[in-house]
């Protein structure tokens, strides 16, 4: 029996939700210790690659959060951190930043 072709979308916004919740309740409890960043850096890889994926593919970049939910800081911290992984500069950002917004 193969699987319909709503299966895969349905099982990913279960998991968002259920990983949406574990963070909250990581962060509510002081408890983000005990996730191992190694897990975090996986799910951010997997999240990255979809992100860019869908953006190539439906030539817009859909919403990459609920901005009313992360602060200025939070973001600048997780963009300041995958710049410098890749040792991408804020000149090659620069290049960069306009792509795919309207004129």
């Amino acid at each position: 029996m193969s699987a319909s072709p709503t299966a895969p979308a349905a099982e990913f916004h279960g998991l968002t939700q259920a990983m949406a919740e574990l963070a909250a309740r990581a962060l509510a409890s002081g408890g983000t210790a005990a996730i191992a960043s190694a897990d975090v850096g996986r799910a951010m890889t997997a999240l990255v690659k979809l992100y860019a994926a869908k953006a190539e593919a439906e030539g817009a970049l859909p919403a990459p959060f609920c901005a009313d939910r992360v602060t200025p800081t939070e973001v600048v911290l997780v963009v300041s951190e995958m710049l410098r992984a890749l040792d991408i500069s804020l000149f090659d950002l620069a290049m960069w930043y306009r792509r795919g917004q309207p004129q």
